[in-house]
């Protein structure tokens, strides 16, 4: 692992592939470090011609830790937003700030753009990163995500439960054992999403690495307070390909859906029995949508050296 400085602060990051070939960044969910990507995901975009990197959003994993920077409840940040308070300048930090650090360290591996794939509050990190850094971002690749437009469905009550679920203890088993709870109601239908002892073996392993609770309520904090940008898509000039699944109950399929209709010329793909996770047997799936996405979008540099 390596890390770089930028806006301001420290990111972790990991990085696959030849340095020659064309960056994209991976951008993680909420709570989410680094290693949730699956290998075989990165070795599949490496295939495809990629240099792949992934990194820790602030706040998580090995990234720069915000201490001491304690958020609003999230009850008292939506009871500003609805009496009209500017809840974005009482938060630590908000989106628009983790965008800027993805956007950053592109320009930190020494790259002019990327192609950009973030996978749920990582999918609305890379709209934002379309919207405020449209020079650093080559595609755009929102996964299980939502534009955050007034309107839209809501996400089933246990879902939303899950994701905010608090662990009685914080020891390795005890998160464990929560991470298969969550996922059996977030994830996708039984036979396609990871089994109990990978989604539990997954989950210790990222709580030995790193447990940063307050960052994770930051984070949440940072979803809450964000201004919306919904209205705004429509001004993305970079081809689109919007992935979600049919069966996620946490953001669910119109949250995709809306995105593409708001954003000029974007592709979209609704799959069937995939929830809010990224489990093994969606990565050859997934691979068949986007490297022949990236396929068409090759950068000017790369074609020629091909040629």
């Amino acid at each position: 692992m390596a890390r770089a400085k930028t806006n301001g602060i420290e990111i972790e990051y990991m990085e696959f592939g030849s340095k020659d070939d064309p960056l994209m960044l991976l951008v993680s969910g909420f709570s989410g470090q680094l290693t949730r990507w699956s290998q075989a995901f990165i070795d599949g975009l490496v295939d495809a011609g990629r240099r792949v990197v992934v990194f820790d959003n602030r706040d998580i994993g090995l990234s720069t830790e915000f201490t001491n920077e304690v958020p609003p409840a999230p009850k008292d940040i939506v009871k500003g937003i609805a009496a009209g308070e500017a809840m974005h300048e009482k938060v630590p930090y908000i989106l628009d700030d983790m965008a800027a650090d993805a956007a950053g360290l592109i320009e930190a591996l020494g790259a002019d753009k990327a192609d950009v794939l973030g996978a749920s509050m990582g999918g609305m990190i890379v709209q934002l990163m379309a919207l405020n850094h449209p020079d650093r971002v080559r595609t755009l690749i929102p996964v299980m995500t939502t534009s955050g437009a007034p309107g839209l469905p809501q996400a089933d009550p246990e879902a939303q439960a899950a994701l905010t679920a608090v662990p009685e203890m914080r020891t390795a088993e005890v998160i464990g054992d929560l991470a298969i709870q969550s996922r059996k109601a977030i994830g996708s239908v039984e036979g396609i999403r990871d089994t109990d002892p990978d989604i539990r073996a997954a989950a210790m392993a990222d709580f030995n690495r790193s447990d940063r609770p307050m960052g994770v309520a930051r984070q949440y904090a940072a979803i809450l307070a964000q201004p919306r940008w919904h209205e705004r898509l429509s001004g993305i000039k970079h081809p689109t390909l919007v992935l979600h699944g049919g069966a996620d109950p946490l953001i669910k399929p119109d949250c995709g859906r809306d995105i593409a209709d708001r954003v000029p010329g974007a592709e979209i793909e609704i799959i069937d029995k995939w929830g809010h996770d990224l489990p093994q047997k969606m990565v050859p799936v997934l691979l068949n949508r986007i490297v022949p996405f990236l396929g068409k979008h090759v950068p000017e540099e790369a074609r020629a050296d091909a040629g």
